[in-house]
Parts: C-alpha cells; sequence; structure tokens
C-alpha cells in the first residue's frame, strides 16, 4: 500500500505550524520557505515538509535565532553535508548574542528602576520620570 502524498493549502499550513499565513508569503519571499506548486487554479500546495521547514523556522524564531542564522542553519541542512561542529558554531554565537542581550537589559533595568524610585505620584510638571527621559 503506497502513502498517499498530503497536500494542503496556506491557511491549512498557517493553521498546523502556528504561522500567519502573511508570514509564510513574507518567508517565500525571503527565500527560506521554497515556492510550493500551484493548483490549476493558481493555489499554493504545501506538504509535509514545508510543515516541517516553517516549523523549524517557527521554533528557531522562538529562541530568538534571526532570519540570517536561520537561513544558515537551513542551507547546511538542505545541502545534507552539515556537521555538528557546523551546527554548534551557529548556535554558540547566537548564545553569545543572547548573553550580551541579557547583561544590556539587565544594565537598563537598573537605570529604569531607579528612574522609577525617584517618582512619587506627584503632578506632570515635577515627574522625575519625564525629566530623566528628556535628558
Amino acid at each position: 500500500m503506497r502513502s498517499q502524498k498530503r497536500e494542503f493549502t496556506i491557511g491549512a499550513l498557517s493553521k498546523y505550524s502556528s504561522v500567519n499565513i502573511e508570514t509564510i508569503r513574507y518567508y517565500e519571499k525571503i527565500k527560506i520557505m521554497p515556492s510550493p506548486p500551484r493548483s490549476e487554479g493558481g493555489y499554493r500546495l504545501y506538504n509535509d515538509s514545508h510543515g516541517r521547514r516553517l516549523s523549524f523556522i517557527r521554533r528557531s524564531r522562538e529562541l530568538g535565532f534571526s532570519l540570517e542564522e536561520i537561513r544558515g542553519l537551513l542551507t547546511l541542512v538542505d545541502d545534507k553535508s552539515y556537521t555538528c561542529a557546523q551546527v554548534e558554531n551557529i548556535t554558540v554565537n547566537h548564545l553569545n548574542t543572547t548573553r550580551r542581550k541579557i547583561a544590556d537589559l539587565q544594565k537598563l533595568e537598573v537605570v529604569l528602576d531607579g528612574m522609577v524610585s525617584k517618582c512619587h505620584g506627584g503632578h506632570v510638571p515635577d515627574c522625575p520620570v519625564i525629566d530623566a527621559l528628556s535628558l
């Protein structure tokens, strides 16, 4: 018994992957999602491999990978010649970027906390937060 290849519309792909339709079209436009074949009526016809790829992209974005980092990972996967070391390199670079962002956010937290601590709920002309932001 042959397994039948499933095909579905962009709406079904969106629902399956939890990715907005416009985002799917954008990913196709920037070529990190392959353009699917079209039906005789001009509708895009996606298959399971599109769904897996889109889920990979969505999950990578949730983890903060940039589109260029995702493109790099997908290029390795598409070439079918990647090594764990290549994937690790991209991931370590992303981890370092994430750590820098966390450090910056912690500094921002201290600054904002200092601004808020000076606020005593007075009227607008005497607002230390507005004053600090106006510097």
